[in-house]
């Protein structure tokens, strides 16, 4: 299963658009927060299966502020990152996710990419697609994939347009 990890859209999706166009074997969409009341619309234009959590600008909203999914044997903790101070460090997450018994945990917030793993538990935030705050300038999203044996991937992207 292969898929998509996206955050801090901000309601700016057109790279978030010009990307389904390309990736034709996604099977999965998570958003990790800060849709400021898109999520319908980027739900509709997805052929996949569409998970968005709320974010610390999603004010009013009725998404989940955190969700723990079970896909293809892994447990993913899916959160915008704002409520564990991920911005000073991932300790909190990492205790969090751990705590619910997940391998994987996916955030968003700080509109940066970054993965790290302890052996137990993959940590991925797949940075703004829309509004990036790291050196390059370009916008970023993940791709997670949960493989037949039991593996899972946490890979970056930067768009190049």
């Amino acid at each position: 299963m292969k898929i998509l990890v996206v955050s801090d859209t901000h309601r700016y999706q057109g790279n978030f658009y010009e990307l389904l166009e390309t990736l034709d074997d996604i099977d999965y969409v998570i958003h990790c927060g800060d849709v400021e009341g898109c999520e319908d619309e980027m739900e509709s234009v997805c052929d996949v299966p569409f998970v968005a959590v709320a974010g610390n600008n999603d004010w009013c909203s009725f998404l989940p502020r955190e969700r723990v999914l079970e896909l293809c044997g892994h447990r993913i903790f899916v959160t915008h990152g704002h409520m564990y101070n991920v911005s000073s460090g991932l300790w909190r997450i990492i205790d969090e996710a751990k705590d619910r018994e997940c391998d994987i945990a996916l955030f968003g917030h700080t509109h940066r990419p970054t993965y790290s793993t302890d052996g137990t538990l993959q940590i991925m935030n797949p940075g703004s697609i829309s509004l990036p705050r790291q050196s390059s300038g370009k916008p970023t999203y993940g791709i997670l994939e949960l493989k037949e044996d039991g593996s899972a991937t946490c890979e970056l992207h930067e768009m190049d347009w």
